[in-house]
């Protein structure tokens, strides 16, 4: 029998079989992709906190007491009350002992020679309202990996912010943290000041009653969406203390009534980051939790689960009792 010149191929349903089963296997590839680079992302951050922990361990081994969670200004006496370092964070006072030493002597030198006209040599921001706008602290937008989530791709960038005091203000550039120091129940001027990173206020070890082993002292926080919120060299949060930019409370209903979010929202819980509710509350990209750091060093993995035994965790000096979490 003669050849007929004819060879064989694929039917179209053959073909869509072998494209369907293609898609399946790209589909779990990717979705193991995925699970990779959230596991690396965790321990990434983990290893960021150890790293935090010890740096705030040695500032305590040297001053005797950690760094205030904020150094608050008085709106009724001018920002420069509390001398140079006004709306400095506790991240900030910590350069030096997380190999940032050049930064800090520069900012410290900044923060001491009077730049502008008004005479507000500590306000960290620069005079953004007056024109030509008075250059703003050196650190205030350098990004730092040691406050960066990799979870979170915004946080390894700057921003350019307008004024919330000025709408015709100079924008300024920030940088920012996925880390905010845990200030007790909330870190308002209302609030009790119960935590270990309060504003104006520096906790000794001896001032940690509950135990180092149950006392939160740095949790994780995204910015919010809009980048207002969650600046790491210096922020005066909502209200002026550092709330919401640089500390956070585990209960924040009066910042969560500030922005019109429901009470709800004042509680540890899982968050988005296009929800700007979701700002006044600790939670992570991580998914089922968020990593925090205690006072005794530990770094440790909290689901959500734990949300009712946070308010206890986040106070030095509560005297509750905390059973398992």
């Amino acid at each position: 029998m003669e050849p007929t010149g004819k060879r064989a191929g694929f039917t179209l349903i053959e073909l869509l079989v072998v494209l369907a089963i293609m898609a399946v296997l790209l589909g779990l590839l990717l979705a193991a992709v995925q699970r990779a680079r959230m596991s690396a992302d965790r321990i990434t951050c983990a290893a960021n906190l150890r790293q935090i922990v010890t740096a705030l361990h040695t500032y305590h081994d040297d001053w005797h007491a950690f760094p205030p969670g904020v150094i608050p200004g008085d709106s009724t006496k001018g920002p420069g009350v509390n001398g140079p370092y006004t709306y400095w964070s506790w991240m900030a006072r910590l350069m030096p002992y997380y190999e940032q030493v050049s930064l800090y002597q520069e900012a410290d030198a900044w923060a001491r020679t009077p730049t502008n006209p008004d005479q507000l040599r500590w306000w960290p921001w620069g005079a953004f309202w007056q024109t030509p706008p008075t250059p703003p602290n050196p650190a205030l937008n350098i990004p730092m990996k040691l406050w960066q989530c990799p979870a979170d791709p915004r946080v390894g960038g700057t921003a350019l912010e307008g004024s919330t005091f000025d709408p015709n203000a100079h924008p300024v550039n920030v940088a920012f943290t996925s880390y905010l120091g845990v200030a007790g129940t909330a870190g308002d001027y209302l609030g009790p000041r119960d935590g270990v990173l309060n504003w104006g206020f520096a906790c000794r070890m001896e001032d940690i009653t509950d135990g180092k082993s149950q006392t939160l002292i740095v949790g994780e926080r995204p910015p919010s969406p809009d980048l207002e919120f969650g600046w790491w060299f210096a922020g005066a949060g909502y209200d002026g203390s550092g709330d919401g930019d640089v500390i956070l409370g585990a209960i924040e209903t009066r910042y969560a009534a500030a922005l019109g979010c429901p009470a709800s929202k004042a509680g540890f819980q899982g968050g988005t980051i296009t929800d700007r509710c979701d700002q006044v509350h600790f939670w992570s990209l991580h998914g089922s939790g968020a990593h925090f750091v205690f006072a005794d060093g530990a770094v440790r993995f909290l689901d959500y689960s734990a949300a009712a035994v946070l308010p206890a965790l986040a106070t030095r000096n509560g005297g509750e009792v905390v059973g398992d979490f």
